[in-house]
């Protein structure tokens, strides 16, 4: 390798730029870790490897860029290659994948990118909400066309919205960690309702620049306790129910979505004003990111906040939920 320094070390950056540099093709396997593949099972003949029930568990964005540089390849390019017989969802699997990425800074979040939990709702996000929203399952997959939603950031909502714990979505690995069930391991959990959770924080996050505590404005913690403020106020009424058990209703078409954010819009405008007036004179000394953090903190702020909604509700000052959804134009 050493009398090939001056024509390796220029290219060693990317994977993309060996595949691009055709003069590099032949020495790719010196500089290229390879792939590990899963399989339940592998047979071999003398031309030939199959493989059936498979998964790559090490390689997979040097795979990605292979695909999109097909027309870049030559038959000097040889990739090392591991296949593995194991069962899919056994402690040895578990291991491997573990092992195989110590060193790639893999996220936990790939190792579940084949769960089927996480196919099931890439798949029905492609089925309801084609060319409108694409659900990412792991990193540097090719999505289709449509506004990105990662599961990631899925999880983060649903640890807000649906279990209610806004101090916790700082620990993000708790995701696809000791959380990943309770989050996702449950019948209510579909594509509708991830989309839904993604419409109400598009329409916070247009939102939160506006309070005059700009610590807390920023502060990403601050748009999952405002969803989950909103999953309080819905719990206060027969209209909200219906929000929150029926989110696939609000977003099966493109006017639905339209009337959702105006609507969500104008129960937020109402909601920020409180918050406004409770944290704008906090103080420079202010710990907001401990106290986001808290759950007895943000608990009693939600109290406060949802009291002063229904205040307004029951002196006419603001709409019940089911009159300012009518009241929304398509």
């Amino acid at each position: 390798v050493r009398k090939h320094d001056s024509l390796i070390f220029p290219y060693l950056v990317t994977t993309l730029s060996s595949i691009k540099n055709k003069k590099l093709h032949k020495l790719f396997p010196l500089f290229h870790n390879g792939v590990t593949v899963l399989a339940e099972t592998v047979e071999s003949t003398d031309d030939q490897i199959l493989i059936k029930n498979y998964f790559v568990v090490n390689g997979c964005q040097s795979l990605n860029a292979l695909f999109r540089n097909t027309k870049e390849l030559t038959s000097e390019l040889r990739v090392l290659t591991k296949f593995i017989q194991v069962p899919a969802d056994s402690e040895l699997s578990g291991l491997i994948t573990t092992y195989s990425n110590n060193q790639n800074g893999v996220k936990a979040r790939d190792f579940k990118s084949n769960n089927p939990i996480q196919t099931r709702l890439q798949n029905e996000m492609r089925a309801k909400f084609s060319d409108r929203y694409a659900y990412e399952v792991k990193r540097g997959e090719p999505l289709a066309p449509g506004e990105l939603i990662s599961n990631e950031n899925a999880g983060l909502y649903l640890i807000a919205f649906d279990l209610k714990e806004p101090w916790t979505t700082h620990r993000k690995y708790q995701v696809f960690d000791e959380k990943y069930v309770d989050i996702f391991g449950r019948p209510e959990v579909t594509a509708s309702r991830i989309v839904f959770c993604y419409e109400l924080i598009g329409q916070i996050q247009r939102r939160v620049g506006t309070l005059k505590n700009q610590l807390v404005g920023k502060y990403v913690l601050t748009q999952f306790f405002l969803l989950y403020v909103l999953r309080r106020v819905f719990e206060s009424d027969q209209f909200g129910a219906k929000l929150i058990k029926e989110p696939e209703f609000f977003v099966n078409s493109d006017a639905q979505v339209v009337k959702l954010r105006k609507f969500i819009g104008s129960l937020l405008d109402g909601l920020m004003i409180d918050f406004n007036l409770e944290t704008e004179d906090l103080g420079d000394d202010f710990d907001y990111r401990g106290k986001l953090r808290e759950k007895e903190f943000l608990t009693k702020l939600s109290n406060e906040l949802l009291s002063s909604f229904l205040k307004d509700i029951t002196r006419k000052k603001a709409l019940p939920l089911q009159s300012l959804w009518d009241s929304m134009a398509n």
